[in-house]
């Protein structure tokens, strides 16, 4: 039990995320006065300044008494710039004390955000100094120098991967979301459906889904669209038949502008069960660039807990297929943190990566995601801690770099295991450009199908729209043509403006 006095602010939401990077679940009583309750106590107070803010962070547990505090200055006069300051500074004294009684150092500060290279993009595309940049992320959001020295590593491959990054918002890109998989995976929230009891559903939903590929066609074409990389994702878009591939990757090329001009089509082939010759064959006729097989792990008993029902040996044999065929630019997952895995665990899936040396490899953390069965079902999963965590990336992040590998793109997540990041790493000339577009949210990204997601950038805006397809294939059946026609509807109002910023 933590209980925690707020005064002159009402940051609860604020201080409840800070809380939960140091305890798992903790139970939160934020009071007036004290209880006799045994637990920690926290009280956190704010005061106005003329031309700033001071926050005072104390805690108590009974024995031990700590106390922090921080000053800043406003940075503007605004009342929203005012309130931003006030949180900051509230979290860093909360931070500072929780530091110092955990003995844990939060190498992301009190960043709470999912794209951290974003933050330093926005700085650095602003005119200021790489110096600047980061002093000012260190001192707002406490980030620490090691992971400073990431996002820089990361911001200057991805500027070298797209030259013209700060210009790309005059191009878009295209995710199309294919919502079957074979089995859903113990810890997946996307939307994926075990194609086998679903059946009924795939021929409706590929009919809507040509629609809607076909009407976006003739949007792009009549706005004179160029499109930067486009990605078929799910689910697993290889459950569907080589055959029904096929006469999507028809329609794309028949209605998409541009096709030449594409600088990336990849498919996501990651779970080694859907892939076949037949598939392969279809992706090499239609110029895909890239492909992921996704062993997760290499520990047969891991999969088997998990929900995935290909073998280590199908994912090693399917790689090899897909070389065989020409297909080499292939990505594999790997997550840190699945359950009954440790650092012997990961160091054999490394040492079974090395043996492939695929073109890129993402490092993923496990993140308890609220709706995954997981998530519902915590006791049935044991998990590392989060010092044996921490090891775990240490551990993949020294082979990456051993073995010619560097990161490329990063992302977080809510309750990820040991506050940490998932990474993208590459061989050289083997980056993701979508991978990058979608993190770094630079360009409009049209998502088609199933449970995907559109965000809408005016080029020269930097404001971006949500704008989500239905999650689940009847619901996407029963609407998709009214769908498509808001979608239009919305993205001719957001384009509208596209020749006078561009003039």
């Amino acid at each position: 039990m933590i209980e925690i006095r707020c005064e002159g602010h009402t940051f609860e939401r604020e201080v409840s995320l800070i809380l939960a990077l140091f305890y798992e679940d903790p139970a939160l009583a934020f009071v007036s006065r004290w209880t006799d309750e045994p637990g920690l106590k926290l009280k956190l107070s704010l005061r106005q300044q003329a031309d700033g803010v001071v926050a005072d962070s104390e805690l108590f547990d009974g024995h031990k008494r700590l106390f922090h505090q921080v000053q800043r200055s406003y940075v503007s006069l605004e009342e929203k710039a005012m309130r931003k300051t006030a949180k900051q500074a509230v979290n860093y004294a909360l931070l500072l004390v929780l530091e110092e009684y955990t003995g844990m150092e939060q190498g992301w500060g009190i960043l709470i955000g999912i794209r951290p290279t974003k933050l330093l993009h926005q700085l650095l595309s602003s005119g200021v100094s790489k110096e600047e940049a980061h002093r000012r992320l260190q001192q707002d959001v406490v980030l620490r120098p090691y992971k400073l020295q990431l996002l820089q590593e990361i911001v200057d491959r991805q500027l070298r991967v797209v030259p013209d990054f700060y210009q790309v918002d005059q191009e878009l890109s295209i995710y199309i979301g294919i919502p079957f998989c074979p089995t859903k995976c113990a810890y997946c929230t996307f939307p994926a459906y075990a194609i086998r009891s679903h059946t009924a559903s795939v021929n409706p939903f590929l009919e809507g889904l040509h629609y809607e590929l076909e009407r976006i066609g003739e949007w792009l074409t009549e706005h004179d669209q160029k499109i930067t990389s486009i990605y078929f994702g799910g689910g697993t878009p290889t459950s569907i038949t080589a055959e029904d591939m096929d006469m999507l990757f028809q329609t794309m090329h028949r209605k998409f502008p541009h096709m030449d001009k594409v600088r990336e089509l990849t498919v996501e082939a990651g779970r080694p069960d859907t892939i076949t010759r037949e598939k392969l064959e279809v992706m090499k006729r239609w110029e895909v660039d890239r492909i992921s097989i996704n062993p997760q792990s290499f520990t047969q008993e891991t999969l088997q807990a998990i929900g995935r029902h290909h073998t280590v040996e199908e994912t090693i044999e399917k790689y090899h297929l897909a070389m065989e065929m020409g297909l080499t630019n292939i990505n594999m997952d790997l997550i840190i943190g699945l359950p009954n895995e440790g650092l012997a665990e990961l160091a054999h899936s490394l040492r079974e990566v090395e043996k492939l040396m695929p073109a890129s490899l993402t490092v993923h953390t496990l993140s308890f995601k609220r709706a995954s069965e997981m998530t519902q079902n915590k006791e049935r999963y044991r998990v590392a801690s989060r010092d044996e965590i921490s090891a775990m990336m240490q551990m993949a992040s020294d082979w990456t770099q051993a073995n010619g590998y560097a990161p490329y793109y990063l992302y977080r997540q809510k309750n990820i295991l040991g506050n940490l990041e998932n990474v993208g790493y590459s061989l050289p000339d083997q980056e993701s450009i979508y991978n990058i577009m979608i993190m770094e949210e630079v360009q409009t990204i049209l998502g088609l199908g199933c449970g995907a997601v559109s965000k809408l950038m005016a080029p020269g805006s930097g404001k971006l729209t949500r704008w989500p397809n239905p999650k689940d294939p009847k619901t996407y059946n029963d609407t998709y043509k009214i769908l498509v026609e808001n979608k239009l509807r919305d993205l001719n109002e957001v384009y509208a403006g596209k020749s006078a910023v561009q003039s």
